[in-house]
């Protein structure tokens, strides 16, 4: 089974259109960030958490063929608007695409893709089953398992999930409540948010990222959500903990 990192950036994507900043024209690979999406799959099943702007490039710089499932973290754009690309793979099947979010989430999807759920509905639409999860909640699909987690994006309640007991992803929060600490605490692998070194009022920035990787005492964490305002990686990756590193698109991880 593999995990794999689809997009690790922040709203905008690294390069930001327009910016020629240090990190908008870095030559490391590590500094080109499409939008967060996840990956994960087995050999007869694969599911994504948070379908972006994005999707499609990443889905073919990947390889990705089929997606059984889809979870989504927050109705954010830079995590559902691509959900409209999963086209292809649901006119595979002839059968609709399941969508696990929470009912606030799924409701937004209604409201930003409607021709996804009218009766009549253009032959060419994507067709879209909408499955609510909830905090506690796991879900399997084939051999891959997935735990929604409580964090705070901001005043936002979102989904985090953990990935077979193994990895904890936490995009998009500045706040992890007591009880998904103690859930994901010494997990093996964690993948948190870290915008930027100023502080933001809905990510961590580089300090208060470090502060909750320390407390949670992943065996490896891995920052995710950098903004171009960061600064070149290969300048701040310096500064970081020896368990501690930047994420990148593509970095994946084989699961047990």
């Amino acid at each position: 089974m593999i995990f794999t990192l689809l997009g690790s950036g922040t709203s905008q994507g690294i390069p930001v259109i327009g910016c020629d900043c240090p990190t908008c024209t870095s030559t490391d690979t590590r500094d080109k960030r499409y939008r967060c999406s996840a990956f994960v799959e087995d050999a007869n099943h694969a599911v994504i958490i948070d379908v972006g702007p994005d999707f499609r490039t990443q889905a073919l710089n990947h390889g990705v063929k089929n997606i059984d499932a889809v979870f989504i973290t927050h109705e954010h754009n830079d995590h559902i608007i691509g959900l409209d690309d999963l086209r292809p793979m649901i006119f595979k099947t002839m059968k609709p695409m399941s969508i696990y979010a929470e009912p606030r989430v799924l409701d937004e999807i209604k409201d930003r893709f409607p021709y996804a759920f009218i009766e009549q509905a253009y032959p060419g639409a994507p067709r879209f089953e909408l499955l609510p999860i909830h905090p506690g909640d796991r879900v399997t699909i084939g051999e891959i398992t997935i735990e929604a987690v409580r964090v705070h994006h901001g005043n936002l309640p979102i989904l985090s999930y953990v990935i077979q007991d193994q990895i904890a992803y936490l995009t998009d929060t500045n706040d992890i409540p007591r009880e998904a600490a103690e859930r994901i605490a010494d997990i093996p692998i964690l993948i948190i948010d870290m915008l930027r070194k100023k502080r933001h009022h809905s990510h961590f920035s580089f300090d208060e990222a470090l502060q909750a990787a320390a407390s949670i005492h992943a065996g490896r964490t891995y920052f995710i959500h950098m903004s171009h305002l960061m600064g070149p990686t290969k300048e701040w990756e310096r500064s970081l903990p020896e368990d501690i590193f930047p994420s990148y698109d593509g970095l994946s991880f084989e699961l047990k």
